[in-house]
């Protein structure tokens, strides 16, 4: 890989992560139409960088929360307790359907489908079932679920999990603060299952631009994003999803 082609897809991936539109689509179509090819130790270091963008977006939310944690504090447990069993989905079917999941991971058609899946599901957060909701054990479990599903590449992470609490009536700071702080423990884990499959470590100058590109633009992306829901511009997205999910499959 080139340092051009490594600032490429970190700022690919900078962007995608956070906004409702799939970074693993993306990354998948970029490499396709561009003939772009990344290692997985790349795509390691890049979701790395996502990783510390939440870090830094959201560290008094983090803070607050370990602290709490390690006070024993009821409303804290509670929290951590609810990112536990929302993490479960994702983790028994990404170790379980690893193999097949993989074998599909590159299919331009499953991406052209998953983004237009992704656009249904963010027009259909308009219109929720209820309004005000409490962030229950039974609604962040269904996060969980979905957050499962944008394992599929085109399927975005975001969009399915801040998309799930909204449906169900779920406040949009609360829905967006539970999605992101999941993102944690999905990206570690996956992290962890993927690193014993690395046999090469690459040119490191291009890891470090990767990284170093992913970080920057992502905490602009999610910014930006927050500012978007706060205004009400959430579903907007759906029509770029459906868009580029047509694209991709005529093209």
């Amino acid at each position: 890989m080139e340092i051009i082609e490594a600032i490429i897809l970190g700022i690919v991936q900078g962007i995608t992560e956070w906004l409702p539109i799939s970074s693993s689509g993306h990354l998948v179509l970029f490499q396709h139409f561009f003939e772009i090819s990344d290692s997985l130790l790349f795509d390691l270091v890049v979701h790395l960088g996502s990783l510390i963008v939440v870090l830094i977006v959201f560290w008094k939310d983090i803070r607050k929360l370990v602290l709490g944690v390690v006070k024993m504090e009821k409303e804290h447990l509670r929290f951590f307790s609810q990112l536990v069993l929302a993490s479960i989905p994702i983790g028994l079917i990404g170790y379980f359907f690893y193999d097949f999941l993989k074998s599909i991971f590159q299919n331009v058609k499953t991406v052209g489908f998953s983004l237009i899946f992704t656009a249904v599901v963010l027009f259909i957060s308009k219109y929720p079932l209820k309004k005000d909701k409490k962030l229950g054990f039974l609604s962040t479990f269904i996060m969980g679920l979905f957050q499962a599903i944008a394992i599929l590449p085109g399927v975005s992470r975001s969009g399915m999990t801040i998309s799930a609490g909204l449906f169900q009536g779920v406040k949009k700071e609360e829905s967006v603060r539970f999605s992101f702080l999941l993102f944690i423990p999905a990206i570690i884990g996956a992290s962890i299952f993927e690193i014993g499959k690395v046999d090469s470590f690459g040119n490191i100058s291009v890891l470090i631009i990767g990284f170093l590109t992913t970080v920057i633009v992502g905490v602009i992306s999610l910014r930006l994003l927050l500012g978007l829901i706060k205004k009400g511009k959430w579903s907007v997205f759906g029509w770029y999803c459906l868009g580029l999910g047509i694209a991709a499959l005529l093209l």
